[in-house]
């Protein structure tokens, strides 16, 4: 079955309702401010740009899988998902200092150039990480919002915000150790790995198909053994995440390729090149690392050509599909458990990454 159809038919049902939410939020702060209600407007534009929507999936099938039936009630619930990813993304990107998400100005961005015309002579930086940061606050108390009342019984709707902010709480972490790494300008393997379970595959999969369990009326029985399917295939997204921000293009990965160079990340590719490659390459890696904005394209190709002569580009994809068989043999322990439209959706979701183009 080809995940990509499965999301993209799921994006075609789901994105109606991320756009009735915000004709509705929009409204209500119509009557507040004009400034709040022009960001949200352009949140909604942000969200709608791009994404796949795997989050949301992850939780409408979650929910599929723990017996759940009220199709339109999880859809509109699994908002909260998306909301939550978007709030990340806002914050995320002031940290990464990006300019462009999915091809939209991001909101930093947008609004360091409103002040720039309002308020010249003014710091107009700090003014748009200010507007973002508190749209991003915004954007979480949403999530909970949606969550809080989304009609299911109470009990569940308690153990569904625990888990998501549980998503929070580990993201966080997973990011403050990817900041502390790339300012420390060194990492181990086994720590890069600890920082991708945390920062992505908890929410990108585990968490989602968790709170789709629980509001479904699971007690955790099924979640705690699904997860040895979703965190190793986050793990594996994170990887060929990196591979793609180095080797892709920007159409696939919404924002210039390169900025993971840019920003001096230490990737598990990078990791990689610098256990491997001599001193003469060590000391290229890690001057390219450190050019910031003065990164060229030359610069980035000499990189890209780095990675493949150490042979850290191709240990980090046999790293990334060890990760996906693993998933792979866990979700087929609870296939019997599973209904059919659950189990396809996991597996295509596997099989998908498992050839995954660079």
């Amino acid at each position: 079955m080809d995940v990509q159809v499965l999301l993209r038919d799921f994006k075609a049902r789901f994105d109606p309702k991320i756009s009735a939410y915000f004709d509705t939020v929009e409204a209500n702060a119509k009557e507040e401010d004009a400034l709040i209600t022009e960001a949200l407007r352009h949140v909604r534009n942000l969200t709608l740009a791009g994404g796949k929507r795997l989050r949301p999936a992850c939780m409408f099938y979650g929910y599929l899988a723990g017996g759940g039936a009220d199709e339109e009630a999880i859809l509109e619930t699994a908002v909260s998902i998306e909301l939550l990813h978007t709030f990340l993304l806002v914050h995320d990107d002031i940290i990464d200092r990006d300019d462009f998400r999915h091809g939209e100005p991001t909101l930093h961005r947008r609004y360091a150039e409103f002040g720039r015309k309002h308020f010249p002579d003014r710091d107009v930086e700090h003014f748009g990480n200010s507007i973002a940061l508190i749209v991003g606050d915004l954007l979480s108390a949403m999530s909970n919002d949606i969550i809080f009342r989304a009609p299911f019984p109470q009990e569940r709707i308690f153990e569904a915000l625990s888990r998501l902010q549980s998503v929070v709480s580990y993201t966080v972490i997973g990011q403050a150790q990817d900041i502390y790494m790339e300012y420390r300008r060194e990492a181990t393997e086994e720590e890069i790995l600890r920082m991708y379970k945390n920062k992505t595959a908890r929410y990108t999969m585990e968490r989602p198909i968790q709170m789709g369990l629980l509001l479904a009326g699971d007690q955790g029985t099924l979640a705690d053994r699904l997860s040895g399917y979703a965190l190793p295939l986050g793990i594996a997204f994170q990887i060929q995440d990196d591979i793609l921000g180095v080797f892709g293009s920007e159409a696939k990965i919404g924002k210039p390729v390169g900025s993971d160079i840019q920003e001096g990340k230490l990737t598990l590719l990078v990791a990689y090149a610098l256990e491997r490659g001599t001193r003469e390459q060590q000391g290229e890696l890690r001057h390219i690392l450190s050019l910031g904005t003065g990164l060229g394209p030359e610069d980035v190709e000499r990189f890209r050509s780095l990675l493949a002569e150490t042979r850290s580009l191709e240990r980090a994809r046999e790293m990334a599909q060890r990760y996906i068989q693993e998933g792979k043999r866990a979700l087929g322990e609870v296939r019997a458990d599973l209904p059919t439209r659950s189990f396809d959706f996991f597996e295509a979701i596997a099989d998908y990454m498992a050839e995954r183009e660079y």
